[in-house]
C-alpha cells in the first residue's frame, strides 16, 4: 500500500428537527485481522463513503486505534454498528474469523 496522508472526518446528520435529541459516535475499533481493502469496503456498503474516504478512516483506524465514522441519534448509531458487527470475516486473511468491533459512545462537547 502507497504511503499517503489522510485525514479521516466522521459524518454528521444535519437534521434540525433532531437538535434536542443527544448524538452519539459510532466508532470503529482497529484490530489486525483485517485488511484496508476490507475496511472500504466495509464502510462504502454501509456507511456509502467514496473510496477515498474510506481510505482515510482504515489508515486513521490502524494508525490511532478508533476512528469515529458517523454522530448521529441513538438509534441509528446502533443500527450503523450492528451492521458493522455483522458484516462478516474478511476473506482475504485466513485467521479473520469475524467482522470488525465498534462501539457506541455519547458525543460530548
Amino acid at each position: 500500500m502507497s504511503s499517503r496522508s489522510a485525514t479521516a472526518y466522521p459524518e454528521v446528520e444535519d437534521d434540525t428537527s433532531d437538535q434536542l435529541q443527544p448524538l452519539y459516535h459510532v466508532i470503529l475499533l482497529n484490530d489486525e485481522d483485517h485488511t484496508y481493502d476490507y475496511v472500504i469496503e466495509m464502510l462504502q456498503k454501509i456507511f456509502g463513503f467514496s473510496e477515498s474516504k474510506g481510505f482515510s478512516h482504515a489508515v486513521e483506524v490502524d494508525t490511532k486505534g478508533t476512528t469515529i465514522l458517523l454522530t448521529c441519534d441513538l438509534e441509528q448509531a446502533e443500527r450503523k454498528r450492528d451492521l458493522i458487527h455483522s458484516y462478516g470475516p474478511d476473506w482475504r486473511l485466513p485467521r479473520s474469523l469475524g467482522s470488525m468491533a465498534a462501539v457506541v459512545e455519547p458525543a460530548t462537547g
